[in-house]
Parts: structure tokens; C-alpha cells; sequence
């Protein structure tokens, strides 16, 4: 059973972040404790890019980004897993650098601090070398970097389809039993 905590920043990509709060909902049975942190920019952009503002429909926690007093901002709340996704270039980067000036980046460090797993599900692309050095600082830290790079065994046929291949792959590596399309199986 873990508890995880989600963060949504304001990338491009809240399919990603829709289709994962979905799949988590539905594994209700292999977590404790699922907390959300969502950026207004994330609200703004899942707004734009799926026309609605179903995030509010969730029967999960959510805090907002100046809310400290949330217990995985603390070690002491013994959260085992942070997943951001989408994750913009600036949350990487404020990571990266150890700057906590919201909750999502004092919960990636507090993540980073106790050895525990903290996966980043970048969406930008091309990458310049600053970004790229970030990710090698947050790797070197112990964080998963999983671009939100979708792959095409399954023969997905639709866009939901496609973007599941990633939220799929970043439910293995935080340690979900789901079912999904293995390879040679």
C-alpha cells in the first residue's frame, strides 16, 4: 500500500495527468494516502487542452501550491512516492536546484532527502542543456526522469490509447500492479 503524493505543474500535457488520476482511482486498493498538488497554471492549461475542469471531480485530496502544513511537505508524513505530471521545465529546474518555494518543490525535495522515489514526467521538447543538465542533477539525486514519450507496440488507436502508454510506464516504475501491454507477451 503507498502513499503517494501527485503533483500536476502547468506543461502541456493534461491528458497525461487525467488519464493517471483515472487509472490511480481505479487502483484505489494499492494506496493509503493519494494527495494532488495542481498549479493554477495547470488548472489554466487543463482547461485549455480538454475543455473542461474535471479535475475538480476527483474524490482525492487536493492541496494547493502555498498550503506547507500538507504532511508530505515533512519526511515525518512518510509519503514513499511523488509523481509530477505533467512536469514544466521550471518546476525541473526549481528542483534541480533545491529552491522549495511551493509545496511541489519542497515535496520533491523532502522526497529526494529521504531516498524515496520521486518520478518527473517531463513533456517539453527539444531540450536545451540547461534542461538536460537538470535532469542529470535529479537523476544523480536519485529522482526517474520519464519523458512523456509514448510508445507504439500496443498498436494504440486512439490519443488516449497513445498517452496511457506513458502513464502506464510511469505507473510501473512508482510500483502499481496494473494491467497493461507487455512486451513479447
Amino acid at each position: 500500500m503507498k502513499k503517494a503524493v501527485i503533483a500536476i505543474t502547468g506543461a502541456s500535457g493534461s491528458i497525461y495527468a487525467a488519464i493517471f488520476l483515472n487509472k490511480l482511482c481505479a487502483a484505489k486498493d494499492q494506496w493509503t494516502d493519494l494527495s494532488v498538488v495542481m498549479t493554477e497554471n495547470a488548472r489554466e492549461v487543463w482547461r485549455t487542452e480538454l475543455g473542461n475542469e474535471s479535475y475538480n471531480e476527483y474524490p482525492l485530496k487536493f492541496y494547493t501550491t502555498n498550503d506547507f502544513s500538507a504532511p508530505f511537505a515533512s519526511g515525518s508524513g512518510q509519503y514513499d512516492t511523488m509523481i509530477i505530471i505533467p512536469c514544466s521545465m521550471g518546476s525541473l529546474g526549481r528542483i534541480a536546484s533545491g529552491v522549495s518555494n511551493d509545496l511541489i518543490t519542497r515535496a520533491a525535495d523532502v522526497i529526494l532527502k529521504e531516498r524515496r522515489k520521486l518520478i518527473c514526467v517531463v513533456r517539453d521538447t527539444p531540450y536545451n542543456l540547461i534542461h538536460i543538465r537538470n535532469m542529470e542533477t535529479i537523476t544523480l539525486a536519485g529522482g526517474i526522469i520519464c519523458p512523456a514519450t509514448p510508445s507504439f507496440y500496443s498498436k494504440p488507436t486512439s490519443i488516449e490509447e497513445v498517452a496511457s502508454t506513458v502513464v502506464d510506464r510511469v505507473l510501473d516504475l512508482a510500483g502499481f500492479n496494473i494491467k497493461t501491454f507487455r512486451w513479447g507477451k
